[in-house]
Parts: structure tokens; sequence; C-alpha cells
């Protein structure tokens, strides 16, 4: 019998799928973000599995741990010298279809103002009428959609571009092959073409000392005049400042922000995203880091979850290691 510790509320949204997945034998505890009561405490120092997507020095140390489980792609906020020697960290992913869906719902809105409409029919007003040539709309088929990151949510990205007929550019540090899903690849050493020729650009790089602030001045200043940027991977990898300016100014057409700068440190708390005053601005959507946050994506990490789970019992190799086997 295993004993299994979901730590926070995030965390706890995975149980029931996860407990339909598990094969294993296991003792199940849900315990609060904040760790202060004695059994709370004690259930966490001595599970054998922790799912959860924070842990830091300041957190009472796992004593017993075999795997801790990220509940997510992400794992920058796990310190992996808090756990025991030999304690295997993995991630999860199977956000690709909903981060995409998102992508795919920011551009159509881009091109098909189904909300204008609507706001304008209701009052009486036919401007969008067919037949009428100041009304003419947009079809993303002949657009060019760049992709800054070609990783599972680039991926999947560019086979639903693909589905609406657009070009697709990959932009990523290793090569891309060119096939039916990718027009062209460029490195990220190479960006100034990809900037040029794409109308969407689309950012899902993960944050690190080489892509913070990659997406900067220079790289707006390269980019078409009615471009929009959807901001899908971390918000530093794109230059806060830089961004405000190019849609403040207009060298930029709009953004779709779902990645941002300042967060809440605690659910439920009123906080605003950046230090800038981007709701002020009337091309951008900003969206509060929900954009995989669907029921297909605790489905697919639920079971994805409790897979790793029977391969630690089993003794079987783990999926989505994210630090080196001791």
């Amino acid at each position: 019998m295993i004993d299994i510790v979901f730590h926070g509320q995030n965390a706890a949204t995975y149980l029931a799928d996860f407990r339909a997945a598990l094969v294993s034998a296991a003792r199940i505890q849900v315990v609060p973000d904040k760790l202060s009561a004695a059994a709370d405490i004690q259930a966490y120092r001595q599970a054998d599995v922790i799912v959860g997507n924070r842990l830091d020095a300041t957190m009472p140390r796992p004593e017993r741990a075999r795997l801790y489980q990220v509940c997510a792609a992400g794992y920058d906020r796990i310190d992996m010298a808090v756990l025991p020697d030999g304690a295997a960290v993995c991630n999860c992913h199977g956000h690709g279809p909903a981060i995409a869906e998102y992508v795919m719902a920011a551009i159509l809105s881009r091109c098909v103002p189904l909300e204008d409409a609507h706001v304008r029919l209701a009052r009486g007003d036919w401007h969008y009428r067919a037949g009428s040539p100041g009304a003419l709309h947009d079809e993303i088929g002949a657009a060019t959609l760049g992709l800054l990151g070609y990783g599972h949510i680039g991926q999947a990205i560019a086979r639903r571009a693909k589905a609406f007929g657009m070009r697709v550019l990959a932009a990523n540090r290793s090569p891309v092959p060119v096939s039916g899903d990718v027009d062209a690849w460029f490195g990220l050493d190479a960006l100034d073409g990809f900037y040029q020729q794409s109308d969407y650009i689309v950012v899902s790089l993960p944050l690190m000392p080489a892509t913070e602030g990659l997406v900067g001045a220079a790289a707006f200043a390269r980019m078409r005049a009615h471009a929009m940027l959807i901001n899908v991977g971390r918000g530093p990898v794109v230059d806060e400042q830089a961004l405000y300016e190019a849609l403040l100014r207009g060298r930029i057409g709009a953004a779709a922000i779902d990645t941002w700068y300042q967060y809440p440190s605690r659910a439920g708390e009123v906080a605003e995203p950046s230090r800038l005053p981007f709701a002020r601005l009337d091309n951008v959507i900003m969206t509060p880091h929900m954009s995989a946050w669907t029921t297909g994506t605790i489905a697919r990490r639920a079971k994805a979850m409790a897979a790793n789970v029977d391969a630690c019992v089993a003794g079987r190799e783990l999926a989505n290691r994210v630090n080196k086997p001791a």
C-alpha cells in the first residue's frame, strides 16, 4: 500500500480522475496549500508520492518521497534539493489540445467579429451585412502563423492551423522538419524573416535564461504592423515594457496574453497582472492563465500521473522525469 498526498487546491482538481485511473493500492490524502496542521505536516513528510506544483525550503521536508509528481508541465517552482536522495521528479503534459484551441479562438476572434456584430445587430445596426463594402472581414486561411516554440503546444497548434489552411512557420532551438504541418523552420538566433512573414505569432517557449526577454523591442520592430502576438508560454519571454509600447504605439496590431508578469500570491486575491496598464488598451485580450485549464487537460494529466505512480510502485521506468536518476 502506497501513501499518496495531493498538495493544494490545484492538485486536488485531478483527484477523481486520478483515482479512477490508478491500479495500485493506495492511501490518498489531500492536504491544503498552507501546511500548518500537525496531521497535514505529518502526512506530507511521510508520503511515498506527492502530487503538487510547489516545493521549497520553507515547507515541511518530505522524508520518504520516492516520486514528486508535478501536476503541470512547468516545474520551476520545485526545489529538488528539498527532496530525499533518489526521489524522482516528473512533470506531465496533456495541455496541448486545450492551448491550441485557445490560440485558434484568439486568431478567429481577430478575423471574425462575432461579438461586435452581435452588439450592433442587437441595437438594429446591420453594419456587417453581406454587400456592405466597408464591413468585409478577413479569413485566417490566407494568413501565416509563426510558432515561436515547437514542443507539445506548438505541434498541436500547427495541426489545427493547417486544417484552416494557414501557412505555418516554426522557430525553435533545434531543427524542425519541414513537413505537412510546417512550411519553414527558423533557429532562435535568426528570427528576422520569421517575424517579417508572420501575421500571427504564438509564443510557447519555456522561461529560461536564454529565452527571457527574447521577444523585445527589436523583435516588435520587425513584425508586421497588423501582426497579432499570442503568449501562452511564460510572460517574461516577451519583454513587458516592449510589448506594452508596441501595442500602445501601434507597432503591432493586437495581442492576446494568457501568461503574465505578476500573479496573486494566494487564491482569491485581487492582483494586477502587470505593472503597466494593459487593461487601458483597446487592442489586447487579457486572460488569467486559463488556456490549459479544461476538463480534457485534467483527464489527460490525471491518467498520465496515475500511470506514473503505477510505474513507480512496479519499479518500471517513469515518464517525463525531469531530474537525473541517482
